[in-house]
């Protein structure tokens, strides 16, 4: 296996060092009026835009702060060790929307939509429906062509960042036939006509972050708004999934971050027995295990985002990445409710919020079984 690089730069160190304070500073406070009202309120979002966290790979000629995908990962870090919720809409602007425009984008488009995304527009990206989870490219949303132009028609779901997004990235096929090669992308204004944004998803947990359903009825979109060719779909949505994995993988090295930094506080702090519960060995052995856990989830995670910036193959290790650090932050979380005990299970406790934030990284951009999969297939082709 490939070794990890995990040095920082000067300019990385400052750039995580800000949005830490900033995470610590605004976001922090926030939390438990934003888990109690299931929204993430605008100002905040706003701050985050200003502070160049919606832009961070798009070129300052465009309004961006012309970052790197490498420091975007260590935003999201930053963000979810303190609230995966408040991580998700950066993580879905940076590493699926603006990556889709950075890559496949013209020069137009780039002109049209960079700026806005930079600025004050939150990006969704709409690949889900109701029969389409994991087979994502059995999608039924249907784009007819109409001379200039194509009628959308159809309904996505669980569609993340849906609430706020001004701008939407669809998925939709052009000829149902052709299967996954009908398969086209377009860029939707919230402003057109027929489109429309349904009911937020109740969920479990990183309830901050919007999830609803999306309804295009006969939305004309114009031909120019097409990323990438007709038909070229299924490319565009692979290749970004597998770097949406590595902003996964980030979100829950975050939590888990965030969730053993507090047990161990609250071990120094605690008393039982005449003394600490950090100096019960059953305690440190609890600690050690979750620390070890998490710095193995980091250096995934860096080695994978490192490897897509040096133009290396990353597939497999974006897959790695997702899969170990689910697994790891459900797990971690977990293991620091049983530090705190009683109050750990109260919503007093940020573990419980952890817990429950935790298990949705299992599910989206790809379960963890489409996870093993992946990873099958390409230790097959290439070896270990």
């Amino acid at each position: 296996m490939s070794q990890p690089l995990t040095t920082f730069t000067e300019e990385e160190e400052i750039f995580r060092s800000t949005v830490r304070d900033f995470a610590e500073q605004r976001i922090a406070p926030r939390v438990e009026q934003m888990e109690r009202e299931a929204q993430q309120p605008r100002d905040l979002l706003d701050e985050m835009f200003a502070l160049g966290l919606m832009g961070i790979e798009i070129p300052e000629q465009y309004g961006g702060a012309g970052g790197t995908f490498f420091m975007s990962i260590l935003a999201i870090e930053e963000l979810a060790r303190i609230d995966p919720a408040a991580a998700i809409p950066v993580d879905v602007q940076n590493t699926l929307v603006v990556n889709q425009f950075l890559r496949w984008g013209t020069d137009d488009q780039k002109e049209r939509f960079l700026p806005r995304l930079a600025k004050d527009t939150i990006g969704s990206y709409a690949l889900s429906e109701a029969g389409s989870g994991s087979d994502a490219f059995s999608l039924k949303t249907a784009a007819v062509p109409d001379g200039d132009n194509f009628r959308l028609s159809g309904q996505k779901l669980w569609i993340s960042n849906a609430h706020e997004a001004g701008l939407f990235v669809v998925f939709a096929t052009v000829d149902p036939a052709a299967g996954h090669k009908g398969i086209t992308a377009f860029v939707v204004d919230r402003e057109m006509k027929g489109l429309s944004v349904g009911k937020k998803e109740d969920k479990l947990g990183v309830r901050a972050s919007s999830t609803c359903e999306v309804i295009l009825d006969d939305v004309v979109v114009p031909k120019q708004n097409v990323l990438g060719k007709v038909g070229q779909g299924y490319k565009l949505a692979i290749e970004t999934l597998n770097e949406g994995r590595i902003g996964i993988g980030a979100q829950m090295l975050g939590l888990a971050t965030g969730a053993l930094e507090g047990a161990v506080a609250y071990a120094k702090e605690r008393e039982a027995f005449g003394q600490k519960i950090g100096e019960f060995q059953a305690v440190q052995h609890l600690l050690a295990e979750c620390a070890t856990d998490v710095a193995t989830v980091r250096l995934h995670c860096y080695n994978a985002a490192r490897r897509r910036e040096a133009g290396l193959s990353y597939a497999r290790e974006g897959a790695m990445t997702k899969l170990v650090a689910s697994r790891v932050a459900e797990s971690v979380a977990s293991r620091c409710i049983d530090v705190y005990g009683g109050i750990g299970v109260t919503k007093e406790c940020l573990a419980e919020k952890f817990l429950r934030d935790a298990k949705v990284a299992q599910i989206y951009e790809g379960t963890t079984f489409m996870q093993l999969n992946t990873i099958a297939k390409l230790v097959l082709a290439e070896g270990s």
